[in-house]
């Protein structure tokens, strides 16, 4: 899905990111114990013109019923082309897989803005 434009100077633009299946191959999420983190590089299609406002959300979540759950989802390093999403937890939390929507909302160039040197 390409940018959606409001009144010329504000875009909109959406994703989601499946940020790992750790059940499938038993990846740390699964298995590990402790402090652990994914991180996953979003770059928009087309760039801000300063960094946006980054919204994360957990859209699927599947997990272990015997263990607690400990999550933190959060938008990091937000620059005008982009961001990281980083999912952590902790303790004996068994994630087995995550998706998280996002959405960014901020400043465009004016289509009618002209360069002059």
């Amino acid at each position: 899905m390409g940018m959606k434009r409001f009144g010329g100077s504000i875009g909109i633009l959406q994703g989601a990111r499946v940020l790992f299946s750790d059940f499938v191959d038993g990846g740390p999420m699964w298995t590990g114990q402790g402090d652990r983190e994914s991180r996953f590089l979003v770059s928009f299609r087309e760039p801000f013109q300063a960094p946006p406002a980054v919204i994360v959300g957990l859209s699927l979540l599947d997990i272990d019923h015997k263990a607690n759950f400990r999550a933190d989802l959060s938008a990091e390093t937000v620059t005008a082309t982009g961001f990281h999403i980083v999912f952590r937890t902790w303790g004996d939390s068994r994630i087995a897989r995550i998706r998280a929507d996002w959405t960014a909302i901020g400043p465009l160039r004016d289509e009618d803005e002209w360069d002059v040197p």
